[in-house]
């Protein structure tokens, strides 16, 4: 898609991106950690880290001017809302590129928490800190900071029983 030719405002040369990214995320944009059961690995979970933006198909301009801002992440498709969803998982794009961008440019609502906290996990994890079970409690009680009303898989008690079976601690 050629987004300087897809809508009628000015190229994106004329305009401050960054500052729109910023607003447009403050209202759509998800900053998460999500955990996987993944009974190979050593406390038996996957942490998994992320940055979303979603919207409907046909005003999905921004996701585009997003991905090409960051230059990483993916485009899927939102199935169950029927939208599509930008969304960046590696640690290293989330490190180095997007929470940066929010450090420079921070969002003007509480969300702005969740991108320290999505920070401070990704810096654990960097660290190799969600391998180990104080790591992992460090990390779960951050990231359930997280999107207060959003909805989760597991409770913080179903991982750490989990995590206690699979580690026999």
């Amino acid at each position: 898609m050629d987004i300087e030719t897809t809508h009628n405002t000015p190229t994106l040369k004329d305009r401050n991106v960054a500052e729109y990214i910023s607003g447009f995320v403050d209202g759509e944009g998800c900053f998460s950690v999500s955990f996987s059961k993944r009974p190979r690995f050593l406390v038996g979970w996957e942490t998994k880290p992320s940055f979303s933006v979603s919207q409907n198909y046909d005003r999905s301009q921004p996701l585009f001017i997003m991905q090409k801002h960051f230059e990483c992440g993916f485009m899927r498709d939102g199935i169950s809302d029927k939208t599509l969803k930008y969304e960046v998982r590696r640690l290293d794009d989330l490190l180095e590129k997007v929470l940066p961008h929010f450090e420079q440019y921070p969002l003007l609502s509480a969300k702005q928490e969740d991108v320290q906290l999505l920070k401070e996990v990704c810096l654990l994890m960097k660290n190799g800190e969600h391998v180990t079970p104080e790591g992992m409690k460090k990390v779960m009680s951050l990231a359930f900071q997280m999107n207060p009303s959003g909805k989760r898989r597991y409770a913080q008690s179903d991982i750490l029983d989990f995590m206690e079976i699979q580690m026999k601690i």
